[in-house]
């Protein structure tokens, strides 16, 4: 345990702290859900586990409040698991490392996992002795959200009584989100042709690092740099002015998440070798010319690399950085009806090569399910000109909004009678797993709240501590008034 278990409100920080020592990688939550059945026995509470590994407790209500309807709560387990390179840091076996900054808390080279640790963390709070008035309580924890909400979508829905959700996965201080984008994953593979280097030749590790990432859905629209993109336009850049073979590409860690680092093995002759470099140092200060606001921190990295066995052949290395240069990337198109709000993105997500093999994760997002096909079918048409065999994940669904809930409204009034304003009511690009509950359960009315996460599934993840004290209070207090 650390000092973040003194933090206020502690009932909420004590068990976040103990979060911070569970390793909890997306399909691999046994030991997290392990600490939340523990508890649940420790309290004496009913739980259930589906197939899936999805967990449900439920917390009678406090006396004499027996009869109001049954709320749920729900947050994932999992968390999106980023570091910096060179950060000396297993996920698998190290605890988090948390620090203040002002008043945030993030961890030290790592992510922090406040995404969706404290709304698991406000759910363990809730699971003891509580000082809220509530009514029958469903706990809802998930498994598998980052990495393509499969624990929800493969939820036992009987496990659930309950018609009124609580989501407590959102990320803005202020905000109550009652809608969200659905999304799907696509995955390209293409066949290397291995050949032998020829003579007089010399490899060079070229990278692109420093850059901020972040959410592919809340902070696609910021226009930040995608380092496999931008290495792309490099090599494709310098390509057509000092042919090259390539050894390697590798880049990005998560679907969700807009890739940071990316790095490409070169081989070149040995006279091109500094014409190269010299090109590629170019090419990356036009790219920083038009970045620079937003992303400063991007570094070009060059070192030298270890001569390989094998290499692509010309035909495959103008083929990959083709593919790369050719896939979609970022906003497509902005919302008609909510001000401000992304409807369709894509994110080229991750690159890697190995056994002779490329593969390419690209992630698409639409709150408009024909936007979200067609956009799904032109990644399909651009893999499938470049040779590469194409795979797709099942679509999960978006949640429409719906403005006359009751549900937004009892939220509405406790946010301005306890914070003092009334909250801004928003849609999101990000998928919730909003959108799969209510397909589940239909006619189950759902809100979503959160405190202030910034930069989610990045090292520079952090979480304001007021908003969090905020948030315990809303969460609280609604369930109050549900009462």
């Amino acid at each position: 345990m650390s000092f973040v278990s003194e933090l206020e409100p502690t009932a909420l920080w004590r068990h976040f702290d103990e979060i911070l020592e569970i390793p909890r990688a997306s399909k691999d939550e046994g030991r997290m859900r392990a600490h939340v059945l523990a508890l649940a026995d420790e309290y004496g509470l009913a739980h259930r586990v589906d197939s899936a590994g999805n967990v449900v407790v439920a917390k009678p209500a406090t006396a004499g409040h027996e009869r109001a309807a049954i709320t749920i709560l729900q947050s994932h387990l999992d968390m999106v698991q980023e570091k910096n390179r060179g950060v000396d840091f297993d996920f698998g076996t190290d605890a988090i490392v948390p620090q203040i900054d002002g008043d945030y808390l993030t961890a030290t080279g790592t992510t922090l996992g406040s995404d969706n640790g404290i709304g698991v963390a406000m759910m363990l709070a809730l699971m003891g002795e509580t000082p809220f008035v509530h009514g029958p309580l469903e706990l809802l924890f998930t498994i598998d959200e980052e990495t393509g909400l499969t624990g929800a979508a493969q939820l036992d829905a009987s496990l659930l009584q309950g018609r009124q959700l609580i989501n407590l996965d959102s990320e803005e201080d202020g905000m109550v989100y009652v809608g969200c984008a659905g999304g799907g994953d696509t995955q390209l593979t293409a066949n290397l042709h291995l050949v032998t280097p020829p003579d007089d030749v010399v490899a060079v590790s070229v990278g692109l690092m420093g850059l901020k990432g972040g959410h592919s859905g809340c902070d696609i629209h910021l226009q930040r740099g995608n380092a496999i993109k931008l290495l792309g336009r490099v090599l494709w850049s310098v390509y057509l002015k000092n042919p090259f073979q390539l050894a390697g590409l590798e880049g990005g860690s998560a679907h969700n998440a807009i890739p940071r680092e990316a790095f490409a093995v070169v081989v070149v002759p040995i006279d091109g070798r500094d014409a190269l470099l010299s090109h590629v140092e170019q090419e990356v200060a036009d790219i920083l010319v038009e970045h620079g606001k937003v992303d400063p921190g991007l570094k070009l990295s060059v070192e030298g690399a270890i001569s390989p066995d094998t290499v692509w052949s010309v035909q495959t290395t103008q083929m990959v950085i083709g593919l790369v240069n050719a896939l979609p990337h970022g906003v497509e198109a902005m919302s008609h009806d909510i001000p401000d709000l992304v409807e369709t993105s894509v994110n080229l997500a991750t690159a890697a090569a190995n056994n002779g093999l490329l593969q390419l994760g690209v992630s698409s997002r639409s709150s408009i399910d024909s936007a979200l096909e067609a956009l799904r079918r032109r990644v399909r048409a651009v893999g499938q000109l470049a040779g590469a065999s194409v795979e797709e994940d099942m679509a999960y669904p978006g949640w429409k909004p719906d403005l006359d809930s009751r549900l937004l409204e009892v939220v509405k009034a406790v946010h301005q009678r306890e914070l003092g304003a009334e909250p801004e009511v928003k849609a999101i690009h990000a998928g919730l797993e909003c959108g799969i509950l209510g397909r589940k359960t239909p006619g189950i009315d759902m809100i979503s709240v959160g405190p202030q996460i910034e930069f989610p599934h990045s090292p520079d993840e952090r979480v304001h501590l007021s908003s969090v004290g905020r948030f315990y209070t809303l969460v609280g207090a609604t369930l109050a008034e549900l009462a």
